[in-house]
This record gives C-alpha cells, sequence and structure tokens, in this order.
C-alpha cells in the first residue's frame, strides 16, 4: 500500500485534499485549505489561510503559501489565494493572500515560480508565465499571459506587464511594460521586440513582420505616444496590435504609473 501523505506531515482535519495528493515530511497545511488531484507538496511546506489549490500542481520544499499579507492595512479579513492547475512553485516560493475582505490574490495555469521568488497581496498572474529566482513582485502586480521577468528583480507596486513581455535581470521595474517588448536596464528601457518569444509562442512570419512595423512606430519614429498610438490605428487589423494599443492607452490613465520608456529622442527627453 502506498502512503501518499508522510507521517510527520500536520494537516488540519478540515483541510479539503483530494485522496490523489501526496504531502511530504513536516509539511503544514490549515483549515480551510483545499487542493484538487494529483498535486505533489514537498517537504517542509507551509500552506494556510483560505487557500484553493488545483490540480498537478507541484510545490517543492519550504514553499510557504496563504500566509497573511504584509501589508499593515489588513485587519484579518477572509481573503484568498487562488491557485490553477499545473503549476511548478519551487523552494522557498512565498504567495501571501490579498489584503481587503473576500479580495484574492491570483495565480493561473502552467506557470513557473522558480526559487526564492514572492507573489505579494492581490497579486494576478496569468497564464504560462516564467518568473526566475529571486523576484519580488509588489502588491497588486497584475502580469498577462506567457510573460517572461528574470531573476534579482523588483517589480513596483500596481505595474502591469504584457503579454509575451521580456524583462532582463536585475531591472527595476516601475511602470507598466507593454505586450510583446523586449525591456532591460539601469533606468528600464524598452530595448527591442520579443521576436524570439514571439517565434516561439507560434506568430506567423506576417504577424512578426507587422509587429516590427509597430515597435519601430511607438520607439524610432520619434512620435509622441498619442501620435504613434494613432499611426497603429492605421496598420491592417490584427488583435495582437489591438492588445497592444489598448494596453497602452490604458497605462496613461489617471491612477495608473505610467509605461516604461523607449529610446532617448534626439532632444534628449525620452519619447514617453
Amino acid at each position: 500500500m502506498i502512503t501518499l501523505i508522510h507521517p510527520t506531515a500536520v494537516i488540519h482535519p478540515n483541510a479539503q485534499l483530494h485522496p490523489s495528493v501526496k504531502v511530504g515530511a513536516y509539511a503544514v497545511i490549515g483549515e480551510n485549505v483545499k487542493v484538487g488531484r494529483d498535486t505533489v507538496i514537498g517537504p517542509h511546506v507551509v500552506i494556510e489561510g483560505w487557500t484553493e489549490i488545483g490540480d498537478r500542481n507541484q510545490i517543492f520544499p519550504g514553499a510557504v503559501i496563504g500566509t497573511e499579507p504584509q501589508d499593515l492595512k489588513y485587519t484579518g479579513a477572509k481573503t484568498f489565494v487562488k491557485i490553477g492547475d499545473d503549476n511548478l512553485i519551487r523552494e522557498y516560493v512565498t504567495i501571501n493572500r490579498a489584503t481587503d475582505e473576500g479580495q484574492a490574490t491570483v495565480l493561473g495555469n502552467q506557470n513557473l515560480l522558480m526559487a526564492y521568488s514572492h507573489m505579494a497581496h492581490n497579486c494576478v498572474i496569468e497564464d504560462q508565465v516564467i518568473i526566475a529566482n529571486g523576484v519580488a513582485l509588489a502588491g497588486y502586480v497584475y502580469i498577462e499571459s506567457q510573460a517572461r521577468i528574470s531573476g534579482v528583480l523588483g517589480v513596483h507596486q500596481f505595474v502591469h506587464i504584457g503579454k509575451l513581455a521580456m524583462i532582463a535581470g536585475m531591472t527595476r521595474i516601475v511602470q507598466d511594460v507593454p505586450p510583446f517588448m523586449t525591456v532591460e536596464g539601469t533606468p528600464p528601457k524598452v530595448r527591442s521586440l520579443n521576436s524570439i518569444g514571439l517565434k516561439r509562442a507560434g506568430f506567423t512570419p506576417e504577424e512578426l513582420a507587422l509587429l516590427k512595423k509597430a515597435f519601430r512606430i511607438l520607439y524610432r519614429s520619434g512620435y509622441r505616444l498619442e501620435e504613434a498610438l494613432e499611426q497603429l490605428e492605421l496598420l491592417p487589423d490584427n488583435p495582437s496590435l489591438q492588445h497592444l494599443s489598448r494596453f497602452m492607452r490604458s497605462a496613461t490613465r489617471s491612477g495608473r504609473r505610467g509605461l516604461v520608456p523607449g529610446k532617448l529622442s534626439s532632444s534628449g527627453s525620452e519619447e514617453f
């Protein structure tokens, strides 16, 4: 007979674990935790709070999920962590619950969070995102699907990172990162289209050519942002271009943090 739960694990009798869940030595699982089928919980993992974990996730040793947010405004409200399916959560990753009543910190499907990364309260990560070692996401960060975030960097609260964006290691991110772009440097700049990532994601040569035109309009033409977005509307209709335009317009709204800039203009000022 196979024993799926190590005898040293501490699991609250009210926790809801699918019978196929494996739990390693000295793991601690709290009263309000729900875990789906075929999920593997490694040694010394702590899962607390109102945490819901889907199917086929693998949680590596030392990860801590569902503990209270590191937010002084938190007053004990019932808040959540919601995790989808097929995620890899590596060693010593921390994922905090949301701050205000009924809210959730959300991790979608098929994501990889590498060792020592931190997902703060109210963050949302969509699907197929890779976050490298030592990345710290502050509260309310939103990351769209298939983004790639390299190691040892911080992301400011309320920042949005677009679909299929690529952020180089040790880059300080304090403004929104547009979809499909590569960002690096100190201070960070949009350096190029993420062509390799787009090819791997299955973009056709025609789609790549269109996004390259969009990149040149946005970052190499000298247009101001509003002028550049008007020029994008003259390009052939395409869902990726529409998404890029919507993202960039929303980043300039009141209360948003603005966009990571492109190169310097000939006058020495940022293009936007």
